[in-house]
């Protein structure tokens, strides 16, 4: 079976199975073989891994023996809060201050992030310095929102008139070169906050508001996958949602 992964980052570099044999000084043949599905040897693994940009783990998650990606994964997770709402503001700051490449949003609502000028203004900040802003809210009328409207008891409409709100708050940012809204209609099980390999997750609790829900804070980390996974998760999101202006 092919790597489509792999195939799929070759594709986004721009580069052919013949340009990564030249890159790796290997026979065509050989990179040929890796993207029909043969995992390469670990040095390679790691210099095509850092060629594209992509963790090890992801290209080849079946090539890491389970222990070493348990551990790697785990090395991941630099702090874990019981509650969104434990997490100390400057920790969100310095978060979305350190992006240098991406800063990715997927909520439902994220009321608490849109009222906070800072970050919005941020937000401005990074994208005017070249850093890809990609906002992914819930489309208000979606029936994913009626549905935790239900599940958290608040009563109809009251979901679906914080996201309105959310996205009249962020309205300064439509339109700013760099910074991409869209809506999607998935049942969220997670928000996801990104700031190039540093991940906030704040998971769903089933009739609990996210900000009592947990969060962890996640860095990258060779070898490891829980990363790779939430990032593919929001790639996932993003590709099936709805750019704002076509939705409205």
């Amino acid at each position: 079976m092919s790597n489509e992964r792999l195939r799929a980052a070759l594709l986004k570099k721009g580069l052919t199975p013949a340009d990564l044999a030249e890159h790796l000084r290997v026979d065509v043949k050989t990179a040929e073989r890796w993207v029909g599905g043969r995992a390469p040897y670990r040095k390679y693994r790691y210099a095509v891994a850092a060629l594209l940009g992509h963790d090890e783990a992801y290209l080849w998650p079946d090539a890491l023996p389970r222990d070493q990606v348990a551990a790697a994964s785990k090395g991941e997770i630099i702090t874990l809060y019981p509650h969104r709402w434990a997490m100390p503001r400057d920790v969100w700051a310095q978060h979305f201050a350190g992006a240098e490449h991406e800063i990715d949003m997927l909520t439902m609502a994220g009321l608490f992030i849109a009222e906070d000028s800072g970050t919005v203004r941020a937000f401005r900040d990074k994208a005017e310095a070249g850093v890809q802003v990609r906002l992914l809210i819930s489309n208000p009328d979606s029936p994913a929102v009626a549905l935790r409207e239900q599940e958290e008891d608040t009563g109809p409409g009251v979901v679906a008139a914080r996201i309105r709100n959310v996205l009249a708050l962020l309205r300064p940012l439509r339109g700013v070169p760099g910074i991409e809204f869209r809506l999607h209609e998935t049942c969220l099980y997670t928000s996801i906050f990104r700031a190039d390999d540093d991940l906030i997750v704040n998971t769903h609790v089933y009739g609990v508001a996210g900000s009592n829900a947990p969060a962890m804070h996640l860095r990258k980390v060779p070898g490891g996958d829980m990363v790779a996974l939430y990032q593919e998760s929001f790639e996932t999101v993003w590709a099936s949602a709805r750019p704002l202006e076509s939705a409205s």
